[in-house]
């Protein structure tokens, strides 16, 4: 992931699920790799209500927290923990209604077949072939968003290198109240601001 930032590609990645213990207890310096890497643009994941009010958003409970916990070992051999914050920003990450993949025969694919009454059930419509649809949560489910903004940006102005394009997504994301930075980063995503914020 460091080598393509460094290529140019600007690289999104999922921060983790890992931000509730099997306790039901909040974990900090959660975040997977490689969104602990400083170059990638890390996200994590928000709870959108089902509305398109802002104001009722909220950190999920899964979406991994930070600071991270990489780092290194010295030339005394003591190692020293970078604790640098991610998540970068937030993205819709639960119950995310999107496309399912269904075979050419029309059956559900693997996961929806297997899981049909937490994925397709919960969805509530009907389901055509072509049409499918089903519901799913997590911060691989928020980081697509991200990875599209990332792209409409860089359609706007392809002159923007990978941390540029972070700043911009970063500078316009709108902070939830009362979370802290290691939750939520900058705040969630806001694809307005930064194609507005990102043109040339």
């Amino acid at each position: 992931a460091r080598s393509a930032t460094a290529a140019g590609i600007t690289v999104v990645v999922a921060a983790g699920n890992f931000g509730k213990s099997a306790a039901g207890k909040e974990v900090f310096g959660s975040v997977s790799s490689p969104g602990n890497d400083p170059s990638v643009i890390t996200v994590g994941a928000a709870n959108f209500k089902g509305t398109t009010a802002r104001s009722d958003d909220t950190v999920t409970m899964f979406s991994s927290r930070g600071p991270t916990r990489g780092g290194y070992v010295d030339a005394a051999g003591t190692r020293r923990v970078d604790n640098l914050i991610k998540p970068d920003l937030l993205a819709p990450g639960n119950r995310v209604l999107g496309a399912a993949s269904t075979t050419s025969a029309g059956n559900w694919n693997y996961l929806a077949a297997t899981y049909y009454n937490d994925l397709v059930a919960p969805a509530n419509s009907a389901q055509y072939y072509y049409e499918s649809v089903m519901v799913m949560s997590g911060t691989s489910i928020a980081a697509p968003a991200v990875a599209g903004a990332a792209a409409l940006l860089l359609q706007a102005n392809p002159g923007l290198t990978p941390p540029l394009v972070k700043a911009i997504l970063q500078y316009t994301a709108q902070p939830i109240a009362g979370q802290s930075l290691v939750h939520q980063g900058a705040g969630l995503l806001n694809v307005d601001g930064a194609l507005a914020g990102g043109r040339s």
